[in-house]
């Protein structure tokens, strides 16, 4: 990696030795939080299973009333291949929404000055919901974006759950920086400030383009028709980007288990040409192709859905349209005839935007949503689809795999309900001859898998990391990100090396991502032979190792990096990243760098041993941590002293006696209760003469009843002489808890 000493000295001096001294300390004990009630959640298992004993397929069925149905029994149920009925052999209800916990009787009462409550990170076990929210931006008109926007802003602040796990994904930022599922409303709120009408798209400033009046001279016909053939092709284009953005999150959800779901929001996309304006289609695909590239790669994404076990929803943002003429149109020069004709034309491409989305939808077992102007009550509605499924199977044919036609033959299913009663029974449309077990995985080469394993919305896991990012700013160089990752040494494979030295290879790579998909520096990657002798090895093996990156930032926004790291001799993977929003500090307005923590015993203060070690070395590289109390990894033992330290920037002085009037104050959560509220301390330190950049910090000494588990800690900053809208500012640190 590159080095960059001198940056990363500067932010060590300034969130490291000497800064706890400049502040009196303020020794706390956190009392515990109260016990709160965990719901069980049925372990995760495979949904979709095609292999040659076994074909198993999830579905949702729906009353007349559209219920979800939940009590059928397997003699109610006929399953059939290619029209032939096959026997059930496998059946059972998946409750796939973990019910919240019972909430108390008594009122709550919310401090609407009180800071905002930090994001918490969530395990596996608390997940209830995955749900992929992608934006097809490249194919939004500029009307319908601004209706897109509001509606998500409305799902993360009323109808995001405790345990959803949430991605916000545009179909025209690439590989960008916010596409990592996450339940940090932070994170979504940035996403949501991307989202902007794409001029060069397929989406025009309304949901129909306004009929113009021909283009004059006696060739104006041909050049009309010219223009209408670029539309077109430039239309196919990004209707093929639209289906490959969402393959691309398929593939990322085909690790993840159990059900999951994708709510595709756009304007909708052609896949074939409507010569009568009466034609209906109910076929797998359209009879008239229009957009051939568009047709094949949604054929592909539907049996790679369906085998990933994944339901995608498709909404159309365009809402309730009049097919009629409207002001923008402009009839001059054409006749009667011809104005019907191009009214005919805007309500065949109606419903040819709408056909792709219908399809994709049915065939996977969603919902296609449109004509509706609420796009928060369909984002409603698709959230209700996903309380539960059914899952079926049963044992194929031998014809059904058949090696010299499988590949080739698909295999169309449906399902039956013989219960008295109508029904509507929404599942996967069937699937292609070839079992799991005969897709061989693709080999790829080392630069591929470190760039799959960074760019996928998903963190792999073959090798675990923790990342730790803070933001700071110097007056020289400017703003900047410091990132330290923590490497488990249990996860690095050792091999015998001279002179009784033990060796591990791995090679890292790393990225950093700006809020508008671009990268912000040039992807970095680097090789490391490490040697130890064996009592380092055992340390090693006990705390694991550090990893530095220092990146300069040239503009405020939100920013996130991304590390993935590939033990070469198993070829096991792991990958993190880190989200941040860097502040424009030439606003002149309160600003706070990250949180650093350190932990010390009572034992080790006592001795005299010093709490403000350096967080580590001045130069970007790996070396050994101490995975008890470092920044790295923040692991604390109750009764332990939790040290932390902060930069303050563009605190006001008061022009009396030209010091700053602020106040500082840390609190403590678990999840999202507040367990310990601090003191808000006047910051009185007048040793400093740096204004724009004041060093502060603390102490709290944690319970020695605290209940082991993650927590975050909070610092909250007032600056008393800065006008009320921009007053606060606050940052957060997480930190577990360990007997």
């Amino acid at each position: 990696m590159k080095k960059r000493h001198l940056l990363a000295v500067i932010l060590i001096a300034q969130l490291g030795s000497g800064a706890f001294g400049q502040q009196p300390r303020t020794p706390t004990t956190a009392p515990p939080p109260p016990p709160q009630p965990q719901p069980q959640r049925p372990e995760p298992e495979d949904v979709v299973r095609i292999t040659t004993n076994l074909v198993q397929v999830d579905a949702v069925i729906t009353d007349k009333n559209g219920k979800v149905v939940t009590d059928l029994k397997p003699d109610e149920l006929e399953i059939f291949e290619d029209g032939r009925k096959q026997k059930i052999t496998h059946f059972s209800y998946n409750v796939a929404e973990v019910p919240a916990p019972e909430r108390s009787a008594m009122p709550v009462v919310v401090d609407k000055n009180a800071p905002p409550v930090p994001p918490t990170r969530l395990k596996s076990e608390d997940i209830r919901r995955t749900i992929a929210i992608v934006v097809d931006d490249l194919g939004l008109s500029f009307e319908s974006t601004y209706y897109v926007r509001r509606a998500l802003k409305r799902f993360v602040d009323e109808q995001m759950q405790p345990g959803d796990l949430v991605a916000i994904i545009r179909t025209g930022s690439g590989m960008g920086a916010l596409q990592q599922f996450t339940a940090d409303k932070r994170q979504l709120y940035a996403a949501i400030e991307r989202v902007k009408w794409n001029s060069l798209g397929r989406g025009g400033v309304s949901a129909f383009a306004a009929i113009q009046p021909p283009t004059p001279g006696s060739s104006g016909a041909e050049i009309d028709a010219l223009t209408e053939e670029q539309t077109q092709a430039r239309d196919e284009t990004f209707s093929v980007g639209t289906l490959g953005a969402i393959s691309y999150v398929v593939r990322g959800l085909k690790e993840l288990p159990g059900r999951k779901s994708i709510l595709l929001v756009s304007d909708g996309f052609k896949i074939s040409s409507l010569e009568d304006p009466t034609q209906t289609n109910q076929s797998l695909l359209p009879r008239a192709p229009r957009n051939n590239l568009a047709t094949n790669k949604l054929s592909r994404l539907i049996e790679q859905a369906n085998r990933a076990s994944v339901v995608i929803y498709t909404m159309n943002a365009t809402g309730l349209q009049t097919m009629g003429l409207t002001a923008a149109d402009d009839t001059g020069g054409r006749s009667s005839g011809e104005v019907e004709q191009q009214l005919g034309n805007r309500r065949n491409t109606a419903y040819e935007n709408q056909e792709g989305l219908d399809v994709l939808a049915r065939e996977t077992g969603g919902i296609a949503i449109h004509n509706t102007n609420d796009l928060s009550r369909g984002i409603r509605r698709v959230l209700e689809d996903q309380k539960g499924f059914y899952l079926i199977g049963y044992r194929p044919d031998s014809s059904t795999f058949d090696p010299r036609t499988g590949r080739r033959s698909f295999h169309k299913l449906s399902l039956k309900v013989i219960r008295p009663g109508k029904f509507n029974v929404r599942m996967r449309n069937g699937f292609y001859g070839v079992s799991d077990e005969d897709r061989r995985p693709v080999q790829r080469t080392l630069a591929q898998q470190l760039v799959g394993a960074l760019t996928s919305p998903f963190g792999a896991t073959g090798v675990h990391l923790q990342l730790t990012s803070l933001f700071a700013n110097d007056a020289k160089f400017g703003s900047f990100m410091r990132s330290v990752l923590h490497i488990d040494g249990r996860d690095l494979t050792f091999t015998e090396a001279p002179d009784k030295m033990h060796q591990c290879v791995f090679d890292v790579l790393a990225m950093t991502f700006g809020d508008n998909g671009t990268l912000v520096d040039q992807p970095t990657g680097r090789t490391y032979t490490l040697q130890f002798p064996d009592e380092l090895y055992k340390r090693v093996l006990r705390d694991g190792l550090v990893y530095y990156v220092t990146v300069p930032i040239k503009k405020p926004g939100a920013y996130q990096l991304r590390l993935s790291l590939r033990d070469s001799a198993t070829e096991r993977i792991g990958s993190a990243n880190q989200f941040i929003e860097v502040p424009d500090l030439k606003k002149d307005r309160l600003a706070i760098s990250g949180v650093v923590l350190r932990g010390t015993n009572v034992s080790s203060r006592n001795g005299g041993t010093s709490a403000n070690a350096n967080p580590g070395e001045s130069q970007e590289g790996v070396e050994q941590g101490n995975a008890e109390a470092s920044p790295a990894v923040r692991h604390f033992a109750r009764g332990m002293f939790m040290d932390y330290v902060f930069v303050i920037y563009n605190a006001h002085v008061d022009k009396s006696n030209t010091q700053p009037r602020m106040t500082t104050q840390a609190r403590l959560f678990r999840g999202s209760a507040l367990v310990f509220n601090g003191k808000e301390n006047p910051y009185n330190d007048t040793s400093q003469t740096d204004f724009r950049r004041l060093i502060a910090g603390g102490e709290i000494q944690l319970g020695t009843d605290l209940v082991p588990g993650e927590y975050t800690l909070q610092i909250v900053v007032n600056d008393l002489l800065a006008d009320q809208k921009h007053r606060t500012v606050t940052q957060w640190m997480d930190f577990e808890i360990v007997k």
